[in-house]
């Protein structure tokens, strides 16, 4: 084996130093408190879970039981609707977009809807702005879900903030990560008062995962490398893409049974340490960006998805294509290859096998073709 041979990792991850282990540093919460531009945040294990976290509390508000998600969001996000007893509602995409067409969204809408979750894409800005009055109407919540959107920005304001909850990834590849952990936010002092009660009250200690979780943060110290990520993460990818196993390649084979417990003190020091680089990291993402989209948009019959937003993320671009067999085509010579290019989802929310007994049969024909059409480069430095 070339220990040479370089892996590129899908998405852009901020590496964690070895001195993040022997900080001293502020609270976790503190800091990304400051850094999002609230008074206080929640820590949980993961995404998911402070998904779930949030729609407990939600679900506690009101006798509501329906959540209307986009028709291509990760999995993770009915996974966690469904473990919460709630319905899933799916809502097309906009054409060429993983964001609501707000007149079906419209459509979707009604007095059992307890709230809507618009996703903030690949760092990609979400249109919550013209969610928040249609909202309104029906007294729905919004939930941010900004997991792949930690440090994006409109109008110098976080995602996450215009919602009533905003919730983040720590996991691996999100940005910041102390491999698995989530974030939540709201503004409402009394909204953020029950969330922190439902934590308090659902999530148990495990001190034998928080170990566990802490040596995957080691080994991701160690293997986040160009020359050692493929034995992570580069020899199963190929193993799975040899097999036609698309869903595995990219961690869409999401459970029902997740990990729920609380995450340790030490844990959450290395990533307050970690923090302390995330805007430099995010300034130079932004850079890269920059000039990687001007190469990509000489390539003729390829769209590039963004917002024209200065500040969202870009921990991957999300590409366009013509149609799904040359997007096929592409993918089956440069996914194996090591270079970061691959898909994000691999299908509409309503087509994966383990979700369908859960939905009825639904048109979300946008949702479906911007699937076989989109890929992935990774923007990792």
């Amino acid at each position: 084996m070339n220990l040479l041979h370089y892996e590129v990792p899908p998405t852009a991850g901020l590496p964690i130093y070895i001195h993040d282990f022997f900080s001293q540093s502020d609270s976790l919460e503190k800091k990304l408190a400051e850094f999002i531009g609230v008074d206080t945040v929640q820590i949980e294990c993961s995404g998911t879970v402070a998904l779930v976290v949030a729609l407990m509390s939600l679900k506690k508000l009101s006798g509501r039981q329906k959540v209307i998600i986009s028709a291509y969001t990760c999995p993770w996000v009915p996974v966690a609707l469904i473990h919460c007893g709630l319905t899933p509602i799916i809502s097309d995409a906009k054409k060429n977009h993983f964001d609501f067409d707000l007149k079906k969204l419209k459509a979707s809408l009604g007095k059992d809807v307890l709230a809507i979750i618009p996703t903030h894409l690949g760092g990609k800005i979400a249109d919550v702005k013209n969610i928040l009055p249609i909202a309104k109407k029906y007294r729905v919540f919004v939930i941010e879900d900004g997991a792949q959107a930690l440090g994006a920005k409109e109008k110098k304001q976080s995602v996450g903030l215009l919602g009533d909850i905003g919730v983040f990834s720590l996991g691996v590849g999100k940005g910041l990560s102390i491999f698995a952990g989530g974030v939540i936010v709201a503004h409402n002092k009394k909204m953020f008062s029950d969330i922190q009660k439902t934590s308090r009250d659902l999530i148990p200690n495990n001190y034998f995962m928080e170990l566990k979780r802490l040596i995957e943060l080691m080994f991701y110290y160690i293997f986040y490398h160009p020359s050692l990520l493929r034995f992570v993460f580069g020899i199963s990818l190929r193993r799975h893409l040899k097999k036609g196993n698309f869903i595995k390649a990219v961690g869409d084979d999401c459970a029902f049974k997740f990990p729920i417990h609380r995450v340790g003190t030490y844990r959450k020091s290395i990533g307050a340490s970690a923090l302390d680089r995330f805007n430099t990291f995010l300034h130079k993402n932004r850079i890269k960006a920059t000039q990687r989209l001007n190469q990509l948009a000489a390539i003729q019959n390829l769209k590039v998805l963004t917002t024209n937003r200065p500040d969202e993320t870009w921990p991957f671009m999300i590409l366009i294509l013509l149609n799904e067999k040359i997007r096929n085509t592409i993918l089956a010579d440069l996914w194996p290859k090591s270079l970061g290019v691959g898909r994000l989802f691999i299908k509409s929310i309503a087509d994966y096998d383990y979700l369908k007994p859960y939905f009825k049969k639904t048109n979300a024909l946008n949702a479906k073709d911007f699937a076989e059409r989109s890929m992935i480069v990774s923007n990792s430095p």
